[in-house]
Formats: structure tokens, sequence, C-alpha cells
């Protein structure tokens, strides 16, 4: 059987000469289709997403090598294959392309301006560059009326133009970020009041779940001086692109638009309404109910088709009967992963990526060659390697952001061309480690320079200062300065240090030479400089000469580059900035967005939760990319996962575990939930004993349960015994070392049976069907009603893994869980998870199954709140014994308190003995 007969309309596709090509009525139905997403619990590394359908090959059509297949040619190893279900609702996809109406005159905005746009982006910020989501905007027409993007902060930006020129452009800047919540969908909005009544202008910005609201304001608004207006200029509105301003400062939108709104005036007149959530699939465009007539552009798409999987097949194994009367070929899709995790090389050291991927860069010798090289070789073009002698090479490794580097002889020096120069500025640039200071004045670096009265730029150290000199054609200075601060010296040596010489154009024929020397390990700096009569000149060639003075020196990743003028008040750019430590420190949501934002081929989108941070990291190694990863992955406790509607890779922090809503709620009552739902309840996964050490030789932190159930006290004192576990995490600090073993120790001490399979037939709940293709791993689902051997429900389970089984009329979707209950973490002033627990309560008396008071003795720590002295904190909820009741008041301010109850709200109604224990039944816990 085939899948043409299939209700729910399963698709399979496969990308054939560019063009998705619809093969699901040659899928079999003999094996069924096994989908696999996610990574299942304990696994070191996330899992390649996996699905393995059955092809009928009769004729030969999925035999790659048969000359007379009508896909000869266009197929073969890691062939693009996806499967996708139709989708409840439509939207404009983005991937590089945009959707465009043209220029009219009823498109002006006379005065405000309201832009509305709801989308979900892949990600909603890069560090580098803004993205683009709508916009009346053209650099090559040099006409501008708008422009509506996110910025490099995470918050909104509006770039309007009074008169439709460059000369009349302002902008409003909210560097407040969006609150983009885990899905990545929210609404976003930009309000220009031009004249808001006191001589200036009003910018102001606000979010909302979808188009109609409702609206909370983002930050405060910005204003500005003088009022203001939006020019009338002759271009397209576009979404998702603007003219070119994509490629320079800005990169398009990457993700779904579901609906835009333009209006002229604050919740005025509407200019444009498209609204991509009710086409069909395939539509080239649509008519708004403003009567714009939109089309798409580029890599832009309507779709109503979810995404169930998307790989790449790597291998068509053909089969068939003896007699040749039946052929198939049974293909194993994979995700992205898989070639991720096969033959890759490491990664570059963080300087050399970042310095080979800039603009205006002339030169660049990394240095990092290995100990027998011949000779410094440069990776860009047209550059020479340099002429050395006298260097130890890869005999210095403790630059956390290179490799190995070179250390100087007795006796050394290198040599160097430049070529490319230019006149418009240069900088010149190496990190350097001197052991000490020499006594007497020595030469550390020389640039040598054309098209100047300068000819010779030099550094110069001594114990006497720091010298920046400039010579003209006869060896004569014309700008010579001495920085003698002893601070300044002292911190030249005995450290990494980026030795940064550069000119700069300090106006009236006049320019600035100078020197800076910049701490890598925290980032401060000193600068000397002076000024010289002439223009700045070309950077020609570089050197070093260096005597024993200078032994024991090393060097590395000498660049040149070209700047522009830049002001004589400002120590140079900071091209190696973070890179030179190996961006010690930052978090794993930077790192992730950092290494999709270099590799660029790779979609990687990164997730946390509004206003949350992830866990600083150490330095990044010299490592393969998939490794790097995980890296970000274990240290953070998030999850990464491959995309189900495309290539791409999505990771998820650990702040988005925390108090999720649901995203799936199965009634077992209702029969949705399939047999057998068995809870394990063994010791995988417990620890109690936890020590974390900072990778790189850095310091520990150790945390024991010692006391409760899972602890580390012995089994007939209450415990399990002691579960050890050791773990070396990259991190931004040793004292994070003791937090996460903290956390590690409570997920390993939650006292909480597992569910590790729920299976759900999806064919017999169809309304179920929306939620299922929401579901991701990470997502949270609860399981209501549940049978009574399971104990009081609901179930709160987070998906770690999704198994998807479609055939023409059945679904099976199986999950792989761990339990929720270690995420539900506190929230300050939250009325139920911002709440305390004693440290210790029971009961002073019996309590029937129908005792609606209850006497509670406070054993440890301080008493519980009262009534009279808290009356907004009630009611909350407590468990005795495994029954949930709601505390409706409480009297008394000594031991034993009196507590008004309802009883039963679990479902579990008994009696209760003396002494039994008192708790919240949501008592705060502290997030990592």
């Amino acid at each position: 059987m085939a899948f043409p007969e299939d209700p729910l309309d399963l698709r399979g596709e496969l990308l054939l000469g560019g063009t998705w090509v619809n093969i699901t009525s040659r899928m079999y139905t003999r094996e069924p289709v096994r989908i696999v997403h996610g990574t299942a619990p304990g696994a070191s590394q996330a899992d390649p997403a996996s699905c393995s359908v059955l092809l009928d090959n009769t004729g030969g059509p999925f035999s790659p090598r048969n000359p007379l297949g009508p896909y000869f040619g266009l197929f073969g190893r890691n062939t693009p294959f996806r499967l996708t279900l139709p989708a409840d609702e439509s939207w404009l996809r983005l991937d590089g392309g945009y959707a465009s109406t043209p220029h009219t005159t009823a498109l002006a905005v006379p005065g405000d301006l309201d832009v509305r746009v709801e989308a979900t982006l892949d990600d909603w910020r890069r560090a580098d560059r803004g993205i683009v989501l709508a916009g009346k905007w053209s650099l090559p027409l040099a006409r501008y009326c708008w422009r509506f993007i996110t910025n490099t902060y995470g918050g909104l930006s509006l770039t309007w133009s009074t008169n439709g020129t460059a000369a009349g452009v302002a902008f409003a800047d909210m560097l407040t970020p969006v609150p983009v919540p885990v899905d990545g969908r929210i609404c976003v909005r930009a309000v220009l009041d031009v004249n808001n009544g006191t001589g200036g202008w009003t910018a102001t910005f606000y979010t909302a779940p979808v188009m109609a609201g409702p609206w909370t304001q983002l930050g405060s608004a910005v204003t500005g001086a003088g009022v203001t207006s939006v020019g009338a200029a002759d271009v397209p509105l576009t979404v998702g692109m603007v003219g070119s301003s994509v490629g320079g400062s800005f990169v398009p939108s990457v993700g779904r638009v579901h609906r835009v709104e333009v209006r002229s005036g604050i919740g005025g007149t509407l200019l444009a309404s498209p609204d991509f959530t009710t086409l069909a699939h395939g539509s080239t465009g649509t008519t708004d109910s403003a009567g714009r007539v939109w089309g798409l552009v580029g890599a832009a798409a309507i779709e109503r088709r979810e995404g169930l999987f998307a790989g790449e097949v790597s291998s068509w194994p053909p089969r068939w009967t003896g007699a040749g009367y039946d052929a198939w070929v049974p293909i194993q899709a994979a995700g992205i992963l898989r070639r991720l995790g096969q033959g890759r090389r490491p990664l570059e050291s963080t300087i050399r990526r970042r310095l080979q991927g800039s603009s205006g860069l002339l030169a660049y010798w990394p240095m990092e060659e290995g100990a027998d090289a011949s000779q410094i070789y440069s990776p860009l073009p047209g550059v020479r390697p340099l002429k050395t002698s006298g260097l130890q090479l890869a005999a210095d490794d403790s630059l956390p952001g290179s490799a190995p580097l070179p250390t100087l002889g007795a006796s050394a020096s290198i040599s160097g061309s430049i070529p490319g120069s230019t006149t418009a500025g240069w900088q010149v640039e190496m990190v350097y480690r001197l052991p000490t200071i020499p006594t007497l004045q020595t030469e550390v670096l020389r640039v040598g320079v054309s098209g100047s009265t300068l000819r010779t730029a030099h550094v110069f150290v001594s114990t006497a200062g720091v010298r920046v000199e400039g010579r003209d054609g006869d060896g004569a200075p014309i700008v010579s300065v001495l920085y003698t601060d002893s601070a300044a010296l002292s911190d030249f040596a005995g450290r990494w240090n980026r030795l940064t010489l550069f000119v700069a154009d300090a106006g009236g024929g006049q320019s600035t030479l100078s020197a800076a020397w910049r701490d890598i390990s925290d980032g401060s700096w000193w600068w000397a400089a002076g000024y010289f009569a002439g223009a700045m000149g070309s950077a020609a060639s570089v050197t070093g000469t260096w005597g024993s003075a200078m032994q024991g020196m090393a060097i590395g990743h000498l660049s040149a580059v070209a700047v522009a003028a830049s002001s004589p008040t400002t120590p140079g750019s900071t091209l190696y900035s973070g890179a030179d430590r190996g961006f010690a420190g930052e978090t794993a949501i930077t790192r992730v967005r950092r290494l999709a934002e270099e590799e660029p081929a790779l979609q990687i989108s990164a997730r946390h939760a509004p206003g949350a941070t992830s866990e600083a990291l150490g330095p990044q190694g010299r490592e393969q990319l998939l490794s790097l990863l995980a890296e970000a992955e274990e240290t953070d406790g998030g999850i990464l996962h491959e995309r189900m509607d495309r290539l791409g890779l999505v990771y998820r922090g650990r702040s988005t575990l925390y108090n999720q809503s649901p995203t799936l709620v199965l009634d077992y009552a209702a029969g949705e939930v399939s047999a057998p739902l068995e809870p394990t309840d063994d010791d995988d996964g417990v620890t109690n004993d936890v020590t974390v050490t900072r990778a790189g030789g850095g310091g520990s932190g150790r945390a024991v349960v010692a006391t409760g159930p899972l602890s580390t006290a012995a089994p007939e004192a209450g415990g399990v015994g002691v579960y050890e576990q050791a773990i070396t995490l990259s991190l931004g600090s040793d004292a994070q070392a003791e937090q996460i073993a903290g956390w590690l120790v409570h997920l390993g001490t939650w006292d909480e049976a597992r569910y590790p399979s729920v299976r759900v037939e999806v064919h017999r709940h169809p309304a179920l069907i929306p939620a299922v293709m929401r579901l991701r791993p990470g997502h949270l689902v609860r399981i209501t009603n549940p049978p009574l051997y399971t104990g009081p429900g609901p179930l709160d389970l987070i998906v770690r893994q999704i198994q998807h089984e479609p055939t023409p009329r059945t679904w099976a979707l199986t999950l792989v869980c761990t339990p929720a209950g270690p995420y539900r973490v506190g929230v300050y002033d939250d009325p139920v998870r911002g709440r305390y627990d004693t440290g210790g309560s029971q009961l002073a008396a019996t309590a029937t199954t129908t005792s609606a008071n209850l006497s509670v003795a406070f054993t440890d720590g301080t008493r519980w709140i009262t009534t009279t002295s808290h009356p907004s904190h009630f009611p909350f909820d407590i468990e005795v014994g495994g029954e949930r009741m709601t505390v409706t008041a409480i009297s008394a301010t000594v031991s034993p308190q009196i507590f008004a109850v309802t009883r039963a709200v679990n479902g579990i109604s008994k009696s209760h003995a003396l002494g039994t224990s008192v708790s919240l039944a949501q008592p705060t816990v502290f997030a990592l």
C-alpha cells in the first residue's frame, strides 16, 4: 500500500534539480515511516534526526546509476528530503527573499506612522547586524521613507527620512530587548508621533502576542528635538528586506511572517495590511484589505504545510526480489547533525576566524604554524609569507584565542610586505607577551609607510617608558612621544597584550601617530599619541628585529588593516576584541549565536526565556563545530535539536525549560494516552554528590544532598547511599562550579517517577493534531486524570525525544520524557512560585478524611504566615501525606497553628497520623 490514500495527507518530497518533487505515491507502507527527533536522556551529545522510508523502485527511478530513470543525474548522496502535513494556517516563508508591493501616493505617510509586524523569526537578534522587518527604503536609488528593524541589542529601531534623502535621516533606537517567547512568535510595533506637542517627536515601541493585541510598551519612549516628518519617496513597500540595506549593516528576516500593518496616524488609516495566514500553499502573492497587490521576490514563498521531518538521504541501496518483480529502496534520511559529525576538521582559532572575515584586511600572518614549519604564511591571497629568523615556532600555547605561537630567540627578526595599501588610514596590530621590560630602549615593532612625510613608524620600550616615534625619509624623527606612566609601563609586559600602531587624520594638514596596548585578559588599555605634519600615508611593510633583550617574547596574529580616518581620540579599532581571549566569559546563547553568524551555511536558532541569561563559558577551543555546540549545551543545561521544517538546528537555553505552560495536554481518562503508561522508579540518573571542575585547570565546586529519600545517607537511614558524579565543564569563572554542581544534584535527587515512553494514537484523536505539530524537544506535555497507580496527577513531563510513525490510516506518536518538576523554579513575588517553605512542619494532631482544620507545628525555621498578617497571600496549596489541600486561613502565631483547609484537591482523600510532614505543594526552587 502506498501513501496517496492517506487521509492525513502526509507528503514526501525530494529536492531534485532545484525543485521539490512529490514522491508520496512511491512511499511503501509495508514498513511504517519512522521519524525520530531529539535525544534520549543521558546521551552525551545531540542525536541527528532520522527518518526511514521504503520507496517503490519499480522501473528503477531511485537507482542513481540508472540512465533511463526519470531523475537520473538529479539525486545522489545527501539529497534533501522532507515530510510535511497540512497546517492550520499559512505564512510568508522568508529565507533571503521578501514580499513587496509597488509604491503609490496612497502609501505616503503625511504625519504620524504606525507599523506592526507579526512574525516567527528563526532568531530575533544578531550581534553584528540588524534584522530587517519592513520598510520603504532603497540605498541603490537613494530614496528613503522609513525602515523598521531589530537592532544588535535585540531591541527595535525605526529609521525615517524627513525629505526622502540621506541628508534628512533620523532614527529611534530601543535598547530594551524584545521579550520573544520560546516559539519565536510575537508581534512588534513602532509608533512615530512626528509632533509630540512639546516641540519634538516621540517614538514608542510595543509588543503583543498577535496582531490583535493586547499591546505592552517596550521600554521607555524615545524622544528627539524638533518636529519631524516622514518623506514620501517613490520606493516599494517591502516585508523582510529593504533595498540593498541587506549585506552591509543589515540582514533579511529569516523565518515566518504572519501579518503586517502600516497605518497613517497612530491607530489610524490602514495603508497596507497583508495577511499571510489565509492563503493557499504555493500562492504567488495576495491582495490585502487596503487594496495593495503583494508579490514574492527571491527565496520567499507562501507555505501551508508544516514540517514533520527535514533531512538528507545519504545512500540509495537498491533491493529486489529474486525474480526482479518487486524492487524497492530503503532510504534512511538524517538531519544535518549526521553530516556535522562526520569528518569535520576542527575550527581554526577564534582570532584567525575573526580576522579572516574582516573587511579592510590588507595583510595577515596568524603565525600558528607547527614547530617544524619552514615558513610563516598568510591565508590571504596575494600576501607573501613573512621572512623570519630566530623564531621558535609553536612554543607558547597560553593565549586562549590562538593556536600555539612562536617565541623569539636571542636574535630574531620578521619582515613582511603589505600589498593593496590605502591612503585612507591604516592600522597594524599584533598580540604579544613580553616577559620583562628591557632596561635600554628597544624596538618592538616597525611599520614602513609610503605616500607621506612619515616613512617609518616605531614602537620602542624601556624602563624609561613606551615611545611611539615617526621618522621621515632621512631617518629623522618628525614625531616622538614618550609615555612614562608607571602603571602603563607595568602593563606593557608580563601578560598577553594586543599592540596597535595606527594613524588618523587630525585635520588642518596634520595626522596623528598612535600606539595602544590592551590587556587581553581584562580589556584595559593604554595609549600614546603624537601629531605630525602631512598625510597619513599607506602602510607598506612591517618588520621586527630583536636582540637578547626581547628573548622569550611570544608574538602572533600580525595584521594590517585599512581603516577610515578615525578620530585621534580613540585607540584604533577593536578588531581582535574578544577573539584574542577565545571569547571567554560569553554566555552559551551568545556563543551559539556567534557560531551561527560565523557559519552562515548552517542555520542555528538560539532561544532563551525573556529576560533570562545563560551560563558563561570559558575560552572557545579549536574543536569541531558540533563539539563546541555540545559544550555550550552541556554547561548551560539546555537542549540542542534539529529543526523539523528544514535543515538547521535549534538551541533552547535552560531557561526555556522553566515554568512552561503545556504545549500538549493529554487526558488519560479520555483515552488520549495509549497503554501501557508505565512509570520507572529506579536509581537511573540519581546523583547526590556532584563535583564540577572548570576546564583548563580551573577550580572545582561540590554539592552534596545529605538528607532526604535520595540522599547520600545509607538506605537504613532513609537515603540511597552515595551516587557520585565528577564533571568538567567550560566555565567563565570558578564561582560557577559550585552553583552548577548544586543544580545538577538538584536534578539528580528529584524524587519523582520517570515516564520514559508516552504513546499517543494521534489518528484516533484528530483534535490533538495542531498541538502535536507544534511539539518540539524541550516542550512540556501534561497528562491529566492519570490512573491511580501512578499517583496523583497531573503528570508534567519534559519531552526529550519525539518519535512519529505515520501510515496511510494511523499515526503513532511516542514521546521519551523526563520529569518537569525540577524545572518549576521560583519567581519573585509570584503568588504560587514565589513562596518559601518552612524549615520543617508536621501535624500536631491526627486528621480524619473529613477534617477541615489541621493543627500544624513548625519544627524548624520560621512559622507560617497568618491570615491576619498577610491576607492577600491566601489561598495556597500544601501537601500532607500525598494529599494536596488548599489553605484558606491560618490562625495563631505560636506552634501549633490552625490551618483551615479544603481537602482532596488532587483527588486523594485519607486520614493522616500525628507527625505527618506538612509542606508547600510547590515550594520555591532557586533557578541556576
